[in-house]
């Protein structure tokens, strides 16, 4: 999908209510390129390996872990928040860790809690609805395009929040009940995404709802990926390890998230900002 995908459908000017919160000159989220998408479902991919890393190696049981990456996730929003543009290096690592958290979350409800992934499914989509519908309410648009008050981020990082949550609990849902193993349940949630760009591009779906269901997609996509790379092959993987798959995938996210800090591909009016700006 193409920057024109998270395009939103804004309320007539004479409707739309003044921005409440702190006004910023600049949107504080990536325009959405093709390395917008190859970051995200690389995130995702870390956030499935990384957390069951951290849950082996730290020792400190699901729920410690869970706790400990919610801390550092809340400190790494601060940081976020407190920008006054939107900065590869901050962007990306708020990503990268809420889509750890947000696999603890759902892995906590399921293996701790024992609540049934039909359960948890439902519960994450109707709370995304819910962050939907207040965030419309509240601002009279959807548009990742006008990330600028602090009011509009905090509802687009719950929305982030919940979209991970949900795709980790609808993906392990899916597998569960059609056990397809991974490498196809990974061909299935790439032609679900495929089948949501066509229906963008070819009938005319809206371009938010485009954004928001590729958005909830790309996490089973990238835990499919994640799990056949670090899996054992007696059990369909590669072996590869979750140590060695989360550092090979931290490293091309590095990577391109340095080449988008130099280059500014990602940015939508780069002539505006400028490298002391926040």
């Amino acid at each position: 999908m193409t920057a024109d995908i998270p395009g939103a459908v804004e309320a007539p000017a004479t409707s739309r209510p003044a921005p409440t919160g702190r006004l910023l000159r600049w949107n504080k989220v990536p325009e959405v390129t093709a390395y917008f998408w190859v970051i995200k479902v690389l995130c995702t991919t870390v956030g499935e390996t990384a957390a069951d890393l951290l849950n082996e190696k730290l020792g400190l049981g699901l729920t410690g872990v869970s706790l400990l990456m919610s801390v550092v996730l809340v400190a790494v929003l601060v940081a976020q928040f407190r920008t006054r543009a939107y900065r590869p290096g901050i962007y990306w690592l708020a990503v990268a860790l809420i889509s750890i958290v947000g696999t603890l979350i759902s892995d906590n409800l399921t293996d701790n809690l024992g609540v049934p992934l039909e359960t948890s499914t439902l519960a994450f989509a109707v709370a995304l609805v819910v962050v939907f519908v207040a965030w419309y309410r509240s601002e009279r648009t959807l548009s990742i395009h006008h990330v600028d008050t602090t009011r509009r981020e905090s509802f687009y990082w719950l929305a982030v929040l919940f979209t991970f949550a949900l795709g980790t609990a609808a993906g392990d849902l899916v597998a569960e009940r059609m056990d397809l193993g991974y490498w196809l349940s990974a061909g299935l949630f790439a032609l679900a995404i495929a089948a949501v760009a066509v229906a963008h591009f070819a009938l005319g779906l809206d371009a938010v709802w485009s954004f928001w269901i590729a958005y909830i997609l790309t996490r089973p996509l990238g835990a499919s990926i994640g799990d056949y790379l670090s899996q054992p092959t007696a059990d369909g993987g590669l072996g590869l390890g979750t140590v060695i798959t989360s550092v090979l995938f931290l490293a091309v996210i590095l990577g391109l998230v340095v080449f988008l800090t130099v280059t500014r591909r990602d940015v939508s009016d780069p002539e505006r900002l400028t490298p002391q700006a926040g």
